[in-house]
């Protein structure tokens, strides 16, 4: 990765980091506030919880579309504004149903598609697994940091509506950011990207390996955190303060990885092979959860194996989406590929409750490591055609 390009992948972090962050910040306190509010039924509570993600999975692919036609920054720009106007008005809100109203306006600003065609933009392929592995790591820093410091926060700033209204400061800085620091990208090439491009992508089996991967990477990580704290707390008597402590170590672990690995996985087919050497590593760590019961090391091992193996996933699998693209569809895949994430949690999350209830969280972990080694088996067969090169940039125009 050359300096230019490091530049731009850590201003880029910064941009979705600061989103992210204000996403995941209200999470450890959400339920338990809506509940004290007006109107706190826990049908309103899972709305509020859930409809973010209605926004994400029906916008990511019409938004990847209208970044291809005028540009990444605009449409990401537009996103970040619809985040902080729905953080707005949570942030105003008095009862559940501004909640419910802001939080659906949140998640309209489905620009995951747009930020990773932006990364993939400003770098090489070369480099690209690396700008990927950066972005990741923002997500996941934020991840971390939002769960350390969201009950503080939430108790210093008035509650959850204080943490809207950070979020909204936070997305607006974000805006700021990505304007003045995210390096420019040359002007769209295409004029007519519409359901062409939407075709394109469907047609390629490759892309829809890696669509249908995305959904149950993001399947399997909804089970992980059904099941992980639940047997932290009742199986390793770790309470929900203290579960950082299995937390923080897996994901310096991932970091570590990722920070080795990363930079020598160039080559296409080196990323086929990193995406099937992580898949069978997270076969591996759901297996050891799923025979856990009181013992700290197995625990730890699974978790380690886990988010080493989700980080990886995570870099690779939106790089090769952006080598096996046409560069005029490039938005389009990635915003197909970011919808498919999005039915994954949903199914993980219908799934996992409900097998929560019959088979416990052994059940939830066998499920998940089940569905892995199935996975592993797709890309297996389909490792093939996955290092073959893209299409080209031209086809599908519509």
């Amino acid at each position: 990765m050359t300096r230019t390009e490091l530049r731009g992948a850590l201003a880029l972090a910064l941009v979705v980091g600061l989103r992210m962050f204000g996403l995941f910040l209200v999470l450890p306190v959400l339920a338990l506030d809506l509940s004290r509010m007006p109107g706190g039924t826990p049908l309103l509570i899972g709305v509020a919880l859930g409809v973010y993600g209605v926004g994400h999975l029906l916008l990511q692919v019409p938004l990847g579309l209208l970044s291809d036609r005028i540009g990444r920054k605009p449409v990401i720009t537009m996103g970040l504004a619809l985040f902080a106007a729905g953080s707005l008005i949570a942030a105003l809100a008095h009862g559940v149903w501004g909640i419910v109203l802001g939080r659906a306006l949140q998640g309209a600003g489905a620009v995951t598609g747009a930020s990773q065609a932006l990364a993939a933009d400003l770098t090489s392929e070369r480099g690209r697994n690396a700008v990927m592995g950066i972005l990741g790591a923002a997500v996941g820093l934020a991840f971390l940091l939002a769960l350390l410091l969201g009950s503080t926060l939430a108790a210093h700033l008035g509650g959850l509506q204080g943490l809207f209204g950070l979020t909204c400061a936070l997305v607006l800085l974000a805006i700021a950011a990505l304007w003045l620091l995210v390096p420019r990208t040359p002007a769209p090439r295409v004029h007519g990207a519409g359901i062409g491009a939407i075709m394109v992508t469907l047609r390629d089996a490759r892309l829809l390996v890696l669509d249908l991967s995305a959904l149950v990477l993001h399947a399997v990580l909804t089970l992980f955190f059904v099941a992980m704290p639940l047997l932290l707390a009742h199986g390793l008597r770790l309470p929900v303060a203290g579960q950082w402590r299995v937390y923080v170590p897996a994901l310096l672990a991932a970091a570590l990885v990722m920070a080795l690995v990363l930079p020598r996985v160039r080559a296409q087919s080196a990323s086929v092979v990193a995406v099937q050497a992580s898949v069978l590593l997270l076969a591996l760590g759901l297996v050891l959860l799923a025979l856990t019961r009181h013992a700290l090391a197995p625990c730890m091992a699974g978790a380690v194996s886990y988010f080493v193996a989700f980080s990886m996933l995570e870099a690779n699998l939106p790089g090769l989406v952006s080598r096996l693209a046409p560069t005029t569809q490039r938005g389009a895949a990635l915003g197909a590929y970011s919808a498919a994430q999005f039915m994954g949690v949903i199914a993980g999350g219908a799934s996992g409750g409900v097998l929560l209830g019959h088979a416990g969280v052994r059940g939830v972990f066998a499920l998940a490591a089940l569905l892995a080694v199935l996975w592993l088996l797709l890309l297996l067969a389909a490792g093939t055609r996955l290092r073959q090169t893209a299409p080209t940039a031209s086809a599908g125009s519509a």
